[in-house]
């Protein structure tokens, strides 16, 4: 198979434009192939460097998706990869660092962008901690709005700065940047601990219990992805959903309005957005911190 040109962004068309990927909304490969090309500025850089996690939908999200980790090996080699290794096994990821790669991904029917929490240079050790927030099915977008809060508020006691962005699916996420310092045990660990302060805090509204039957109406501290090899969505991709809604950064001013719930910004209105107002992250890095005095204080809040 010959070896595909580069592609021109400013150009690209891809291959069955017409496919419609959202039937409820009729949106169209060319219509998200539109959409990240408006957003590439803004997601770039919360991509660049990051091993991903395609969700691929070639027949539309009614149909079901599929995830992958693996480059394929029709992908062009301007598309750049890196190999990862585990425990067991090695994985060759794609990394998307500029415009080209992202409508080029597109192209292949990925819908959904998720990255690690850790670079390709020191893929062991994080610079990103995140607090999904899970509401239960019937959770109101205030209960999820009040969470958020909650948790910056212990970050605050525990001298971290905190950053939120609407999930695009059912809750928020709370995400902290570290400066890299700390390896994945580390802060799985702190996360773990955090949460269960919180939840001890405010046991009628918080968990941290996995098993859903036993959450009882509460809403979900999530860190599981704080591990080596977890991914969570990246910032401004769209999700595989009705509507087409998209992971949105917010100010935390905007995070306690009545009309910012989790699929508040879609592939239809985000653009306007953007159009008006600065990325919130896009500062992120300035802010990253150590873990080190923040585990100091929060076993002493851990301690009985």
């Amino acid at each position: 198979m010959p070896e595909r040109a580069r592609i021109d962004a400013a150009t690209f068309r891809p291959g069955n434009p017409d496919k419609v990927l959202f039937p409820a909304d009729g949106i169209t490969k060319a219509g998200l192939v539109d959409y990240y090309r408006q957003v590439a500025p803004v997601m770039l850089p919360h991509l660049a460097g990051r091993p991903l996690t395609m969700h691929r939908f070639p027949d539309g999200i009614k149909a079901g998706g599929f995830y992958q980790k693996n480059a394929s090996d029709h992908f062009p080699s301007w598309v750049r990869r890196v190999r990862v290794a585990k425990e067991t096994s090695d994985t060759t990821y794609v990394v998307c660092d500029d415009i080209e790669t992202l409508l080029y991904l597109v192209d292949q029917a990925t819908v959904v962008f998720h990255v690690m929490l850790s670079r390709v240079e020191r893929p062991e050790h994080p610079d990103r901690l995140i607090f999904d927030l899970d509401p239960p099915a019937d959770g109101e977008p205030r209960e999820v709005q009040w969470a958020a809060r909650t948790v910056r508020a212990l970050l605050h006691e525990l001298s971290l700065e905190a950053f939120v962005q609407t999930s695009g699916s059912k809750g928020m996420h709370v995400v902290v940047p570290l400066d890299g310092s700390a390896d994945f045990d580390t802060a799985r660990d702190f996360a773990r601990d955090a949460a269960e302060v919180l939840a001890g805090r405010h046991p009628e509204r918080l968990t941290t219990e996995v098993r859903r039957a036993k959450r009882l109406g509460r809403l979900y501290l999530d860190v599981g992805r704080n591990t080596h090899g977890a991914t969570a969505v990246c910032p401004y991709s769209v999700r595989a959903l009705p509507g087409a809604p998209v992971a949105t950064p917010l100010d935390w001013s905007e995070a306690g309005r009545a009309d910012i719930g989790p699929q508040r910004y879609t592939t239809a209105n985000l653009p306007r957005r953007l159009a008006r107002k600065r990325d919130p992250w896009a500062d992120m890095d300035a802010a990253a911190q150590p873990l080190d005095q923040s585990r100091e204080r929060l076993s002493a809040l851990s301690a009985p």
